[in-house]
């Protein structure tokens, strides 16, 4: 029997791999939500990470499909991290309108050394460094770019820190990761899952939006600064700081069933979601692209068994080349 169609009323849900837009008018407030599934579960199997590396990337996944569905354009969000602990590098871009791809580097020893001190938290394994977000415009335009400084933070802190000082606007993130046990082909089945939700306060009157001054700034005085946050925005932290890990993940809950927990009393509207895919942008044509500006001896150096073969780091695809016709325009 065909499906019917919906009827006036009816309401279904985003499931999986879906952002939730949101807005909350009562509370100035608006967000999006998000449960990674499948498209999250590819990226991290396809390395078959440890599991510390595993949720940090999840993380850096989830907060990034939370900013890059915002994008009114095509272009792409990019989330980066340099820094000196075990994980010393995760990339995770997010192009619009829906491709998402991630990847991490870390050392095997020190993280091996790390959790067996008991220090494999999100914000040990990075340590110290930087952690970069960029929008990506596209060809002829400038790169916009955020730089926040990490000093064993967490990604969730740091997002709050970005949007503090690049964007001035409030903003909350929330973010989790777990494993979830199903049954597959060969019986039961560890699954990759995470989720989070983002919430900014942008309410008409921007002087409404003043916050305390972010820690390490000289005091004016020796005279304690009055909290003035909005009301609204103390309110919509303290709701934020209710949710629970597992609500993120839990694909029973769900993306709107979470928000109606969180603000059913002031009233949240929900509006169309936006599809996230793993999905890598390498091709053979953009590789081709950059073995072609390698000079003969660069070229030479490449060749292993009679062949140049380059391994996409985010989707571990395999283009294998012939040599002769790059040596050939030399």
């Amino acid at each position: 029997m065909a499906e019917q169609e919906k009827k006036l009323g009816d309401f279904g849900h985003a499931g999986d791999d879906h952002v939730v837009p949101f807005e909350v008018g009562p509370l100035d407030i608006r967000g999006r939500a998000v449960q990674l599934g499948a498209a999250l579960d590819q990226i991290l199997s396809r390395h078959d990470y440890p599991e510390p590396v595993a949720r940090l990337l999840a993380e850096a996944a989830v907060l990034t499909v939370l900013v890059g569905t915002s994008l009114k354009f095509n272009g792409k969000f990019i989330l980066q991290t340099r820094s000196d602990g075990p994980v010393d590098m995760l990339v995770a871009d997010f192009s619009t309108p829906q491709s998402l791809r991630a990847y991490a580097r870390f050392d095997r020893d020190r993280l091996e050394e790390a959790v067996a001190a008991g220090n494999a938290t999100p914000a040990d394994l990075l340590g110290k460094g930087v952690l970069a977000l960029t929008i990506d415009q596209g060809e002829y335009t400038q790169r916009y770019q955020g730089i926040v400084q990490l000093d064993r933070t967490s990604l969730e802190d740091a997002a709050r820190v970005y949007f503090r000082q690049s964007e001035q606007i409030p903003t909350e993130v929330r973010l989790a990761v777990g494993r979830m046990v199903s049954r597959g082909k060969n019986g039961a089945e560890e699954r990759w899952r995470a989720g989070g939700v983002l919430a900014q306060f942008l309410p008409a009157a921007s002087e409404r939006q003043r916050l305390p001054d972010l820690p390490g700034g000289d005091p004016a005085s020796d005279i304690e600064v009055e909290d003035r946050t909005d009301a609204a925005w103390k309110e919509t932290q303290a709701l934020m700081a209710t949710i629970e890990a597992s609500e993120l993940v839990d694909p029973t809950v769900g993306a709107e069933r979470l928000l109606f927990r969180l603000f059913h009393e002031h009233g949240v509207r929900v509006h169309e979601s936006v599809p996230v895919l793993d999905d890598c942008s390498c091709s053979r044509e953009k590789i081709r692209a950059i073995l072609d500006g390698f000079s003969a001896e660069e070229v030479e150096e490449s060749v292993e068994n009679g062949a140049i073969r380059v391994n996409c780091e985010f989707c571990s695809k395999e283009y294998e080349f012939d040599p002769d016709e790059f040596l050939a325009k030399s």
